[in-house]
């Protein structure tokens, strides 16, 4: 899995017109599954999220995480994270998992957050054509993949 972090203090989904997601203070998450991620990757990515050090403190130090501040989540499903540019210049998503493998991965991602987090999050909804909308805090913007845990 890879995922992309940002720190934000609002950020929502709109589709077709309809805002269909949206949250305060607390991350948006753009999550990327290819078709060997696992139960693992599920619950160590979800940890890594909940408990980042990315929320200030109160001397203006990066030093709470989004269970220290009670913060939101937004998880958003995005293969084009695992785009191979190596060819040409038309990305080829070959890598990511088709919808029969990503939506059961999603899901469970969804659900270990909300288990780790002791709250409901806010997703966007998988295969949708979305438009993201966010103010990104900071900025804040953390790249993780599980295969390389850096």
């Amino acid at each position: 899995m890879k995922a992309v972090i940002q720190r934000v203090s609002k950020a929502s989904v709109t589709i077709a017109d309809k805002k269909v997601a949206t949250i305060a203070t607390g991350v948006l998450v753009l999550l990327g599954i290819v078709d060997d991620d696992t139960k693992d990757d599920i619950i160590w990515l979800s940890n890594k999220i909940s408990n980042l050090r990315i929320f200030n403190d109160e001397k203006g130090v990066m030093n709470k995480s989004l269970i220290d501040i009670g913060g939101n989540a937004l998880i958003v499903s995005q293969f084009t994270l695992h785009a191979s540019t190596k060819k040409g210049n038309r990305p080829s998503y070959i890598k990511a998992a088709k919808p029969d493998i990503a939506i059961p991965l999603y899901k469970a991602f969804i659900h270990q957050v909300e288990m780790d987090l002791c709250k409901t999050v806010e997703t966007g909804v998988f295969g949708a054509d979305m438009q993201v909308d966010l103010i990104n805090d900071g900025p804040v913007t953390i790249l993780i993949d599980t295969k390389h845990k850096e």
